[in-house]
């Protein structure tokens, strides 16, 4: 294909070198990379590039239709904080297209994500996965639809009390890049 180099295998791909958009092939191959192995330095490598290669439309849908949302967001709760962080960033990326939103599910414990005590690069991820659910969901700054939000959906978790108040309470975050994102997004909720 056109601008697409064959690989070797799946590490070849996230050797920092590979500059092409991924074909779907090769995404599969990074999927099941991140699923299939501890190593952490090769699980940020390849969130790397699965978050670079989700910042083009045709990779959101492919990424989603190879079941990648959910091995992507099962690296969320990683114990290593660089994971978490490029986890959040290639959501970050696949949360702009709206069937993906669907797809994106995190229990109860991703609230934990918007502590304050949270590394502030978590922080301004986490916050901007909520601002790019909610952009989605107007269209020249007014509400497209009235959502339905389903139990489990990011969306029913990101909309509820809770969350809400998490956000709210980041205001005196002791950071000033938290506190001024926190602060465009408080009159959207």
């Amino acid at each position: 294909e056109l601008g697409m180099r064959p690989s070797k295998s799946a590490e070849d791909l996230t050797d920092g070198s590979y500059d092409d958009v991924l074909n779907a092939a090769q995404l599969q191959k990074l999927l099941y990379l991140l699923e299939s192995t501890e190593d952490p330095v090769i699980i940020e490598r390849a969130l790397i590039t699965l978050g670079n290669n989700a910042a083009f439309s045709v990779n959101q849908a492919i990424i989603r239709e190879l079941g990648g949302i959910p091995i992507v967001g099962n690296k969320i709760n990683h114990s290593n904080q660089s994971i978490k962080e490029k986890a959040l960033n290639a959501l970050n990326n696949l949360s702009v297209n709206v069937e993906n939103q669907i797809k994106i599910k995190v229990d109860s414990s991703f609230l934990s994500l918007y502590d304050s005590h949270v590394a502030k690069e978590i922080l301004l991820r986490v916050l901007t996965l909520f601002q790019n659910i909610n952009n989605c969901l107007k269209i020249e700054g007014h509400l497209a639809v009235q959502p339905t939000f389903t139990e489990g959906s990011l969306f029913f978790l990101l909309h509820g009390e809770e969350c809400a108040q998490k956000i709210k309470a980041l205001v005196d975050h002791h950071d000033a890049e938290v506190k001024e994102k926190v602060l465009t997004i408080i009159p959207k909720i």
